[in-house]
């Protein structure tokens, strides 16, 4: 497929459509594999919509709007596309299962802002701070529904750990190299996907309401997130390059044999919503919320 060399990210697909977003992830997985090892992740995703729309038995939906679908299902293709291209660049592809474990583990790497139906108390935003030891607790109960092993699960609990930004990767203890792989994929999927997308700044907002509730301190007022962003870009992208060993680099192999495109979209888009922050900081900083009104 050839696509010019000036495409954005967003443009690749319909990225508000969580069914397209499947669509490109079975895309780029069966690059590698059979068919029909993908069944198990498509069944996952049916559950993360039904989860995530209040249909799930037990559960009430999500009500954040940072930590929403779209946040995981540019989660997702970004780590699909992670692994496209290392198996492009490898003789010998990730293992399938590992495979498979890892992108069921991003489909419910942020279940954790999930609240039951019983918890009618504010929003899932008050578990912040503990989202992800709610989210391994979600799938510790839902993976015997995927025929998947407890080792399976102990597989997928590190994967999601490494989204965990005040955990050292380096403290966990992988059962394989492919394994660290493929959860250091998750942990970086989980910030190009969130910081790539195109409403990015505008959710920050969103992101400090979440915050207020489940009482983190550190950010003052909406437009001290946006100016605090900066330096968690910068801290970003050290995390990206030693804490997750730069497995980022995979997405240019990705974008050259599937799209003949030498560039990695993800960081071009990352630069260019980072640069657009600077732009209004600088400029304007008391008209933020005008400034991030933009056309989609």
């Amino acid at each position: 497929m050839y696509i010019s060399d000036d495409i954005q990210l967003s443009q690749l697909l319909d990225m508000d459509n969580p069914f397209a977003v499947l669509e490109e992830v079975k895309c780029n997985f069966i690059y590698s594999y059979p068919i029909y090892d993908f069944a198990q992740v498509r069944l996952a995703f049916s559950d993360f919509i039904d989860l995530m729309d209040g249909k799930f038995p037990g559960y009430r939906g999500a009500n954040t709007k940072f930590h929403d679908k779209k946040h995981t299902t540019d989660a997702l293709l970004a780590i699909s596309r992670l692994i496209d291209g290392y198996n492009i660049e490898h003789t010998k592809k990730l293992d399938v299962h590992l495979t498979k474990l890892s992108l069921v583990a991003t489909i419910f790497h942020d279940a954790g802002y999930i609240q039951t139906s019983d918890d009618l108390v504010g929003t899932g935003a008050k578990y912040t701070t503990n989202h992800v030891s709610r989210s391994i607790k979600f799938i510790e109960k839902y993976y015997p529904q995927l025929n998947f092993t407890k080792k399976d699960f102990e597989s997928m609990k590190k994967m999601i750990y490494c989204t965990e930004l005040d955990l050292k990767t380096d403290e966990l203890k992988f059962s394989s190299e492919e394994e660290k792989i493929l959860g250091f994929m998750l942990g970086t999927s989980d910030l190009i996907g969130q910081m790539s997308a195109r409403t990015y700044l505008e959710k920050l907002i969103h992101l400090h309401k979440e915050f207020k509730e489940a009482n983190i301190t550190g950010y003052d007022s909406e437009i001290d997130l946006l100016t605090k962003t900066i330096d968690f870009y910068n801290n970003t992208l050290v995390r990206l390059k030693k804490d997750l060993h730069n497995v980022q680099r995979f997405a240019i192999v990705h974008f050259q044999t599937r799209y003949k495109i030498n560039k990695d979209l993800y960081q071009i888009a990352i630069e260019r919503q980072i640069n657009y922050l600077k732009k209004i900081l600088e400029t304007n900083p008391k008209q933020y919320k005008a400034k991030l009104k933009r056309i989609r």
